[in-house]
């Protein structure tokens, strides 16, 4: 009499295409399969592209771990003392915009050259002139009111990826340079009060702002401004009040100021995201050679795209490119 079959036992053989005499467990084959599905996932989002509706990466907090945050919806305010490293964090934000082509870049820089290097990247472009900032902050109003008269005919309530309306993002950097330097009171008032507007309204309707300052003072952050803004990421401060103006009254009694940050250390700042406690955390470094090298890839994804316009880099005037 013949022996019974026994049912097989792991472990058990990979397909044809490996060497039969090799012998794996079902789950390792498992995970490998989703390791090269992970892969090729991950290839094919590196060739299209990050996009504006995906977080945003700024650096690592304290215990190494990777920050990143959905900016869409959104507002962020960064500030800190000259060399604190807020152009660092600011460079993160402006090369995910530039590098996203399902958004559109606006950039405000009263000393040119922080932002300048984007500046082929942007559908807009304002530098040193405050007629020209108030102007463009007009048209973004504009646009914002047309976006919330389709909304509101259409019963919604914020826009949505599908409806193909690309989010624009605005960097305003130095802040305190078109709120209190240049220009007379009144252009700084107009200018103050069209920038609260859009970080009051525009959220919903896809208008993104994201500003920036080496004054942290009440004068140019006042608490009304501050607190429209989901996201604040203080850098190295000089004082205890300096940092509560950008992050909030009352958190450095709690041992959350960014007067602790060493002078030496530059990009470590404290971020406060919606509804959270401000953690410690250090931008991702960008050397200016890797800026270039992005703004310039930025520039050819958005030409390609059809939505690049490469403002002259010898016009300083500012205005629309």
């Amino acid at each position: 009499m013949s022996e019974p079959s026994n049912p097989p036992t792991l472990p058990l053989p990979l397909a044809e295409t490996e060497a039969p005499d090799r012998l794996v467990r079902p789950l390792l084959v498992l995970a490998r399969w989703a390791e090269e599905f992970t892969a090729r996932r991950r290839a094919r989002r590196t060739d299209a592209g990050p996009s504006i509706w995906e977080p945003i990466h700024l650096g690592t907090d304290e215990n190494g771990h990777p920050v990143r945050v959905p900016l869409i919806y959104r507002n962020m305010l960064l500030a800190g003392e000259p060399g604190a490293g807020k152009s660092v964090g600011l460079n993160n934000i402006v090369a995910h915009a530039a590098l996203a082509t399902d958004c559109r870049l606006w950039l405000f820089d009263g000393k040119i050259v922080e932002l300048g290097l984007w500046r082929s990247c942007a559908d807009r472009f304002v530098a040193n002139s405050l007629d020209d900032a108030v102007s463009a902050l007009l048209d973004l109003q504009s646009e914002m009111d047309s976006r919330y008269a389709v909304l509101d005919d259409e019963r919604r309530r914020k826009i949505a990826p599908a409806d193909g309306v690309p989010p624009i993002v605005v960097v305003l950097d130095e802040l305190a340079y078109f709120s209190a330097t240049v220009g007379t009171k009144r252009e700084q008032e107009a200018f103050s009060v069209l920038v609260r507007d859009l970080v009051a309204r525009g959220r919903a309707a896809g208008i993104i702002v994201v500003a920036a300052t080496q004054r942290p003072s009440s004068d140019i952050i006042p608490t009304s401004l501050r607190d429209l803004f989901g996201y604040r990421w203080a850098f190295r401060c000089t004082t205890d009040t300096s940092s509560d103006i950008v992050l909030g009254h009352g958190w450095a009694s709690r041992g959350h100021t960014a007067a602790s940050v060493a002078p030496e250390t530059k990009g470590i700042g404290f971020l406060l995201a919606e509804g959270g406690v401000p953690r410690r955390i250090k931008a991702a470094h960008l050397s200016d050679e890797q800026v270039y090298a992005l703004a310039e890839r930025a520039a050819m994804r958005r030409l390609a795209a059809g939505i690049a316009h490469g403002q002259d880099l010898d016009d300083t005037t500012g205005g629309a490119a």
